[in-house]
């Protein structure tokens, strides 16, 4: 169970990026948080890989859920590895799929595996760098869903928000394959809005799942987006439906209601 002063102050290790904290949860025998620089990054179960608790998590299973059949294999581009709680999610859910996870930080994940080892038996490959990097060497067309989870701390790197990584990230994508990105933003949602602007430069088929009070700019959250290159692929019927139950209700936001969220808002160009 480890020593009292563990389990209070969790096991710390120094990462390439900033220091790291894995802290278990006294309500969830397997449960686990990761913070870097304290900033809350992953949490996990171990015991219980389905177990989403982060409300973005939720959000991504649900799109994860919606688009693909559960229990069967599928190709999974993970970018940013944090605590791996979706790659665990994804391998629990879809057994005998086939997962890269690209992360920078290679002192981190050696200390996340130490800690909380992956499944032995699960096929998730770790390949260490940058993301845009990365996704220029990849092949064409080799996934079916990719996850974009890429931050600095609280804050999302400009190498991985501009038209040309969404253009990067499409190309990617097999035929019927799907794009999750996780957004962190506050009032007025403006990075929101430049990044629907963004991805609706490289997919036909884009939508946000975000909660009605941050909508309105009442409080600092987080926004997943579900982006896919072929016209009306996204699931949003189911997708609404999940959010709607979730024990934090959210909404989907497409055609019409995306238009007038990212009207005015121009799509990032870094070059």
């Amino acid at each position: 169970m480890g020593s009292w002063r563990e389990i209070i102050d969790g096991i710390a290790e120094q990462g390439e990026y900033g220091a790291a904290r894995l802290v278990r949860d006294p309500r969830r025998k397997g449960g686990w948080t990761l913070l870097v620089e304290e900033v809350q990054q992953s949490y996990v179960d171990v015991l219980d890989p389905t177990h989403l608790y982060f409300e973005y998590t939720r959000r991504v299973g649900s799109v994860v859920d919606t688009a693909f059949p559960e229990g069967r294999p599928i190709r999974a581009l993970h970018l940013g590895g944090g605590a791996f709680t979706l790659p665990r999610y994804v391998a629990a859910t879809r057994p005998g799929s086939e997962q890269l996870v690209v992360e920078r930080d290679r002192r981190l994940a050696a200390f996340v595996q130490r800690v909380l080892p992956l499944p032995p038996d699960e096929r998730i490959d770790l390949r260490f760098g940058d993301a845009r990097a990365t996704v220029a060497e990849l092949d064409a067309g080799a996934y079916d869903l990719i996850i974009g989870d890429v931050y600095d701390a609280a804050q999302m790197p400009e190498s991985v928000s501009d038209v040309v990584f969404a253009s990067a990230v499409a190309r990617l994508l097999a035929p019927g394959g799907v794009y999750a990105l996780n957004v962190a933003d506050l009032a007025p949602l403006a990075f929101s809005r430049s990044q629907g602007a963004t991805l609706r430069t490289a997919f036909a088929d884009v939508c946000l799942i975000v909660r009605p009070d941050l909508l309105r700019g009442r409080r600092f959250g987080n926004v997943v987006f579900a982006c896919a290159v072929e016209p009306d692929r996204l699931p949003i019927a189911r997708l609404a439906a999940l959010a709607g139950r979730d024990r934090q209700p959210a909404q989907v936001v497409t055609g019409a209601g995306l238009d007038l969220l990212t009207e005015g808002a121009d799509p990032v160009r870094l070059d």
